[in-house]
């Protein structure tokens, strides 16, 4: 059984070893002089005139984290709909298609939900 997930093992055992090859080679040839202009900070090619560590409102966060839920549950559905046809031809039973409707029923409650705290207004 492990014997199947081999070529898994090689691809990601290839890729860290391209990685680490990459950041050595990288240390060994590449130039290392820094200076005094070198070092400072350097953001989008302005030289930054105020602190970076700027407050944004929780507004920002909320509608962040409620993106990445509704991406999440994005990547849920797309394995279900992939074997949604086949599950029904071999089964016969309509039990997936109620998981998913309860499962996009919770979504719907949440969205709603959130619609009616504000949480999507942008000020």
């Amino acid at each position: 059984m492990l014997i199947d997930y081999l070529p898994l093992l090689i691809v990601f055992l290839a890729a860290v070893g391209f990685s680490v090859f990459n950041w050595g080679l990288s240390h060994l040839v590449g130039p290392s002089n820094p200076d005094s202009k070198k070092l400072e900070v350097y953001e989008s090619g302005v030289t930054p005139d105020s602190d970076a560590r700027l407050k944004f409102s929780i507004k920002f966060y909320i509608i962040s984290m409620i993106f990445i839920i509704f991406d999440i549950e994005i990547v849920f559905m797309y394995p279900w709909a992939t074997v949604f046809k086949d599950f029904l031809i071999k089964t016969g039973s309509h039990f997936i298609f109620f998981e998913m409707a309860t499962f996009v029923l919770i979504l719907l409650v949440g969205y709603y939900y959130a619609w009616k705290k504000g949480a999507l207004e942008w000020e």
